[in-house]
Order: structure tokens, then C-alpha cells, then sequence
């Protein structure tokens, strides 16, 4: 069997032979030869395999798949004729519910390897459609003479370079559709060569391109934008310098961008340029898992610690606590006050503070309370759960989009601050990537 279209591979490279045990955090087959680990590129799980490792160390080689002998029974053909090059997926070729299995192993190893945990419970992995999904993305753009004109989309896999596409199927198809076209807009700006992304942010009622530029727009372009929004009933916004500079340029008079949380009667406001997840259905579900596991009451008071624009912040407080969200970004803060104005919502209240440099102290200052739930970045949330105080808050959960340090947190909470660890769940929030969030019920 052929490996995966786009893979390169060097004909004057030896070829070896192996069995595939497990993937890595990248997408990569693991295996073991010769007393090493061998990484090997679009390599599935029980599959046997030939491979060239084209980078050898003492303890690792990284490899390129030359050849399937045995395909594992999960191997698809990848739906995008671009997967290989273009870097924005790497597992099109698993099946989509084999992938979630191959997070939920991935969630598992890491507490148990890193934290020295284990969950009491692993509970039902939340998924959505596996296509059309990305809500949110961020399309390079660049001028490519040799190209004929401009590249719009993600970059190749490993590479600075943008790959050559004509669509993309995990983007809503309207959007996919529009790349084409974006290339024969941008390559018709004179500003053509200085701009280098756009923004995408689809909404309930309205889909925003920002349009990032390093120069002014020049008059004769305006025409060009303008037709092109009323075409493909888009609404443009201009980034001249940083997100803050974000501004909506055409047409006037767009619904606001927002989603909703309809099990909340919630509507979210929010900029292109904010934070929000990139798959408004698994969020949704995702938020509401969180929620049934948190169980606020209205006697208590629940901290939202990286609260951003409030997205479990009002669902606590339509369930009736007391609420205080937590973030970093001042501008998040004033979103999420808006939010819950917007919702009519008047038990929850923000404050904006570096959640990093949380001590015992700076945590008191913030007040008692019964719950939290916690929804950092990648880098965890180490030096919040190190200033816990004995005793409270009764329950905790925690959000994650790094397995690796919601492990290293849950070694805290469980050998340290005195919680067991109820129950995990992964949330496949990026079908076809490696990406794995997932959230875990510590319980005092």
C-alpha cells in the first residue's frame, strides 16, 4: 500500500522495517528498533511499516513512511487533497473515532506518567462532526511570483512556506470556498505584498474577515474589498497594528459576531481578534459537561480562573451562584462585564490579574470559594493550584488544552493539596489534529 500523498522521501536513504506501537503527541508513529525510538511520519498504530530515517540521535530517529506492509484497520483515505503538505491537519488518514480513542490514550498516559494519576472515572468523550468544524482560523497570505500570484491558507507542514490551496475541508464550506477567490482579490491589491494573514471569525449571523495590513489602504482598493463583501456576504475588518487595532470597516450595520450557548440562554459578543474556541459545537457541549459537573448552587460562591469573555463564567451564574471570573487580559474582562450586561446576568462580576504570578496571599485577597473551575492555556495553571488554601474549594474543575500540564497540576492537586481525581473526559475539539482537550473533576 502507498503511504499518504505529500510525505517526501529520499530514495538514497536505507529502508528498514518495523512495527508501530502508538502516536506521539505530533501525530507520528512510535516504534522501537534496534534500542531506539523511531518517529515515524504518517505511520498509524499496529500497522507494519518501511521506513528512511532521514535524522538519527543516540536515543531517537526521526523517519519517513516508505512503505505499508500491514494497514491497520482504522487507515482512511484523507479526505483533503492537500493533507501531506499542508500542515493545518495530520491525522485525515485515521478514521475519526479511532482519533478520539487515540486522545483518550493520550490523556491517560499523561496522568499516569507524568502526574502519577489516575482518574477514577473516564467518561464519555465529547466529538462533533469531524468536518467543516473550524470556526476560528488564522489563513497566512503571501505573494508568490514564481507561485503566479498570491497563496492563501496554512502553512506546509514544518515549513514557513504557505501551501498552494484551493480549499479546505475542515473550514465551513462557504469559507472554504472563498479561498480561491481570496487569491484573486489579494493578488489584485496594490497592497497585495503587505498583507500577511487573515483573520477568520464566523458568528451566528455574520462571518468576519480581518484583514491584516502593514500600509495604508490605498483608495483604489476600497472598490475591490467592497464588491467582494456584497458578493460573498462577508463583513471586513481592518487590522492596521495589534488586535486592539482591529476595527469593522465594510459593510456597516452587520449583526454583531457572537455565539450562543442555547442550554444557557446565552448570546456571546465577541471581537475577531478575542479568544474563543474554534468549534462552536463541541464547545457548547463541552460547556455543558463542565457545568453538570460543577453543580453550582445558589448559596455558592465560584471562581472562573481564565475566565476570558465568560464562556463557563455566565453559565455559572444563570445556574444561580455567586460568580467571579478571573483573567489576565484586561480587554477579556471589560468582554466579559459586557457579556453579562448584555444577558441581563448580575451575579457575576470580573477582575483582571496575572494569574501566573498567583500567590497564597493574592488568591486570598480575591475571597472564599466553595468552587472554581480552571481553564488556562497550554502552560497549565501551576502556580494558581500551588496556592490553594487547606480546605477549600470543595471541587474543582479543570479544563485543559495540554495533557502535560494538566498532569504536572493534578500531581499538585491530588499528592499535595489533599483532592482525588473523579473522572476525565477528552473533548476533540480539532478533529484531525493532534490537539487534545480534555477536562478533569478533582474532588477534596
Amino acid at each position: 500500500m502507498r503511504p499518504p500523498p505529500g510525505f517526501a522521501q529520499a530514495d538514497s536513504l536505507p529502508i528498514f522495517s518495523a512495527m508501530v506501537e502508538s502516536l506521539d503527541q505530533e501525530g507520528r508513529g512510535v516504534a522501537h528498533c534496534d534500542g531506539k525510538v523511531v518517529f515515524i511520519e504518517d505511520a498509524l498504530p499496529g500497522e507494519k511499516v518501511d521506513y528512511r530515517a532521514y535524522k538519527k540521535k543516540a536515543s531517537y530517529e526521526l523517519a519517513r513512511l516508505a512503505h505499508i506492509r500491514r494497514a491497520s484497520a482504522f487507515r482512511v483515505e484523507p479526505r483533503c487533497p492537500h493533507f501531506g503538505v499542508c500542515g493545518g491537519c495530520s491525522l485525515q488518514h485515521l478514521e475519526p473515532t479511532a482519533q478520539v480513542a487515540v486522545k483518550q490514550r493520550v490523556l491517560e498516559d499523561a496522568l499516569r506518567h507524568i502526574g502519577k494519576v489516575s482518574p477514577n472515572l473516564i467518561l464519555r468523550p465529547i466529538h462533533g462532526l469531524p468536518w467543516h468544524y473550524r470556526q476560528r482560523a488564522r489563513l497566512s497570505v503571501r505573494y508568490v511570483a514564481k507561485k503566479g500570484g498570491v497563496l492563501v491558507g496554512f502553512h506546509e507542514r514544518r515549513s514557513s512556506f504557505i501551501a498552494d490551496m484551493g480549499g479546505c475541508a475542515i473550514l465551513p464550506a462557504r469559507l472554504s470556498a472563498l479561498i480561491g477567490p481570496l487569491r484573486s482579490l489579494i493578488g489584485a491589491l496594490s497592497l497585495r505584498e503587505r498583507i500577511p494573514q487573515i483573520e477568520v471569525a464566523v458568528g451566528d449571523a455574520v462571518v468576519v474577515l480581518v484583514l491584516r495590513i502593514l500600509a495604508p489602504l490605498a483608495a483604489e482598493d476600497e472598490p475591490l474589498l467592497r464588491a467582494f463583501a456584497d458578493e460573498h456576504g462577508i463583513q471586513w475588518w481592518l487590522q492596521p497594528g495589534g488586535p486592539a487595532s482591529a476595527h469593522a470597516y465594510y459593510p456597516e450595520g452587520m449583526p454583531e459576531l457572537s455565539y450562543s450557548l442555547p442550554e444557557f440562554g446565552l448570546v456571546m459578543p465577541f471581537r475577531p481578534t478575542d479568544f474563543t474556541q474554534v468549534n462552536a459545537a463541541v464547545n457548547r457541549v463541552l460547556v455543558a459537561r463542565a457545568i453538570a459537573l460543577l453543580d453550582p448552587q445558589p448559596q455558592e460562591r465560584i471562581g472562573d480562573f481564565f475566565c476570558g469573555l465568560g464562556n463557563f463564567s455566565l453559565p455559572m451564574a444563570r445556574r444561580g451562584a455567586e460568580v467571579l471570573g478571573v483573567e489576565g487580559s484586561r480587554e477579556l474582562v471589560a468582554r466579559a462585564q459586557s457579556n453579562a450586561r448584555r444577558n441581563g446576568i448580575v451575579n457575576a462580576s470580573f477582575v483582571a490579574t496575572n494569574l501566573f504570578e498567583t500567590t497564597e496571599r493574592s488568591l486570598a485577597d480575591l475571597g472564599y470559594f466553595d468552587k472554581m473551575l480552571i481553564d488556562p492555556p497550554r502552560d497549565g495553571a501551576v502556580e494558581l493550584v500551588k496556592a490553594l488554601p487547606a480546605g477549600a474549594p470543595s471541587r474543582i474543575i479543570y479544563v485543559s488544552c495540554n495533557p502535560a500540564t494538566l498532569a504536572r497540576d493534578a500531581a499538585i492537586l491530588v499528592h499535595t493539596k489533599g483532592y482525588r481525581l473523579m473522572a476525565a473526559a477528552v473533548a476533540n475539539m480539532f478533529p484531525h489534529t493532534t490537539h487534545v482537550e480534555s477536562l478533569a473533576w478533582f474532588e477534596r
